[in-house]
């Protein structure tokens, strides 16, 4: 089978795949890597894998491009790989990946590179119809691509009702960007925005399909956690602040990271609206009080 016939099957799937040589430079990179990264090919051909385009990372932080490489291992050993890693979006957010990786070998048998297989899991693939009709609902935030306040209002009334009628547990994360007014005094809000997007994006990519994300205002999101206890609320809520610790944007060569300070609070019957996102607000600023870039669940 000819490689050009190849390299044209692989180009026209939405799975992401990419193949590097021994070197780990990248020789073929297909339309869904495109889609899932947002690196076109010209932008990353010929490239090491490692020169800071996906920098994977796994469920605990740890950066896989080193020693770790999926890559490295599967073409020193030959052995198949699979994990589930996080890997950096272009524009700075992360996401959630399926990945397999593969060894290439010649015709006699012998290793020449590996390929490398990565799926979307976040779930969080919305239709053109889905975004359509929260823009006619007036529930979109055009600058995160999230819902709004007034989604995340109407959610929660939701979930109230399910609560009080069938006891489906739920919990809210109140987050807000640790010193974002530094980041919009010192690059400005164009870059901001950015930030904020790229905040909104993490989040989003890595909430369960039934969980939910709005933008509260400035920048502060809120996400609604279905069917939880208090021990999982705090988990999910560490492994996103985690996750935006290891997001980035390349700015003019210079590297922007930001954290995130949370609240956490399971919903008790007796709560409204009002109480329960006060109660989260005032666990966000306890974990400012600590320090920021971290968790308080109450």
């Amino acid at each position: 089978m000819k490689k050009e016939f190849v390299y044209e099957l692989l180009d026209n799937i939405d799975t992401g795949v990419y193949l590097v040589d021994k070197d780990r430079k990248i020789i073929f990179w297909n339309k869904g890597a495109q889609l899932i990264t947002g690196y076109k090919s010209t932008e990353v051909l010929s490239q090491p894998c490692c020169d800071n385009i996906l920098v994977h990372i796994d469920e605990n932080g740890i950066n896989q491009c080193g020693s770790t490489c999926p890559l490295f291992e599967t073409i020193d050993t030959g052995v198949k790989y699979e994990r589930e890693l996080y890997l950096l979006h272009k524009t700075g957010y992360r996401v959630p990946v399926s990945v397999i990786v593969l060894p290439i070998r010649d015709e006699k048998g012998a290793i020449t590179g590996a390929a490398e297989i990565f799926k979307d899991r976040s779930g969080k693939v919305d239709s053109i119809e889905e975004i359509d009709e929260l823009k006619k609902l007036i529930l979109f935030d055009p600058l995160t691509h999230s819902g709004n306040r007034r989604f995340v209002e109407m959610n929660l009334h939701t979930r109230f009702a399910e609560l009080i009628r069938y006891n489906i547990p739920f919990g809210v994360l109140f987050v807000d960007i640790d010193d974002f007014k530094v980041i919009n005094d010192k690059y400005g809000h164009d870059i901001g925005d950015k930030v904020l997007a790229m905040v909104s994006q993490t989040l989003s990519k890595n909430l369960r399909t039934f969980d939910i994300l709005g933008r509260w205002g400035g920048d502060e999101f809120v996400a609604v956690i279905i069917n939880v206890n208090e021990g999982q609320l705090s988990a999910i809520a560490n492994k996103l602040r985690l996750l935006i610790e290891k997001s980035l944007l390349v700015i003019s060569s210079e590297i922007i990271t930001v954290t995130i300070s949370a609240g956490a609070s399971i919903a008790g019957k007796e709560d409204t609206n009002e109480t329960l996102m006060k109660r989260a607000d005032k666990l966000m600023y306890e974990s400012k009080s600590k320090g920021k870039n971290s968790v308080t669940v109450g």
